[in-house]
C-alpha cells in the first residue's frame, strides 16, 4: 500500500466541499490514513512550495492558501499516489476532464480545490511536512477484500 498527501485547500473549504471530494477519495476504495484541519503559515508555504517560493506570483499563492483553514489528509491505497492525481485532474481547473475533482469543481489555477503529491519521494517529503508519525495509521478496512482482487493490495 502507499500514502499519499492531499490539501484540501481554502477554496475547497469555504465552498462547502470537505466531505464531498472525501467521498470522492473513499467510493473510489482509498481510505484515510490521517485527517487533520490546520491554519497553514507562510513558512510551511515557503517550504511546500519551495520551487516556487521565487516566482513572481508566489505573495498571491501564499495569501489564498492562508485564506481558511486547510484539510490536510493522508489517503492510503494501491498505487495511492497515481490514482489520487488520476482523480484531481490538470492543476488548471479549466483544462481538467470533466469527471475529475478539479474539472467538475475549479475553474482556476490557483483557485483549484486540492493539492495532490506529484510522486511516492514527494509524498513521503510532504506527508512528514504534514503529520507526525504518530497520526498516519496503517489499518485495513473492512470492505478491503471488496475493493482489491486476490494479492492486489500490497
Amino acid at each position: 500500500m502507499e500514502t499519499t498527501l492531499v490539501l484540501l485547500k481554502p477554496s475547497c473549504v469555504q465552498r462547502l466541499l470537505i466531505g464531498e471530494i472525501i467521498h470522492r477519495f473513499e467510493r473510489r476504495g482509498l481510505h484515510i490514513a490521517g485527517l487533520k484541519m490546520m491554519q497553514l503559515d507562510e513558512p510551511i508555504l515557503r517550504e511546500h512550495y519551495a520551487h516556487l517560493a521565487d516566482r513572481p506570483f508566489f505573495p498571491s499563492l501564499a495569501a489564498s492558501m492562508m485564506a481558511s483553514p486547510i484539510v490536510a489528509l493522508a489517503i492510503s491505497g494501491v498505487d495511492a499516489v497515481q490514482v489520487v492525481r488520476t482523480m484531481t485532474g490538470s492543476t488548471n481547473g479549466r483544462e481538467a476532464a470533466p469527471g475529475t475533482i478539479r474539472g467538475d469543481y475549479s475553474m482556476s489555477n490557483q483557485q483549484n480545490i486540492v493539492h495532490a503529491s506529484d510522486s511516492t519521494a514527494n509524498a513521503a517529503i510532504e506527508l512528514a511536512r504534514f503529520f507526525r508519525p504518530e497520526e498516519i495509521f496503517d489499518y485495513t478496512g473492512a470492505l478491503q477484500g471488496f475493493i482489491y482482487g486476490e494479492g492486489e493490495a500490497k
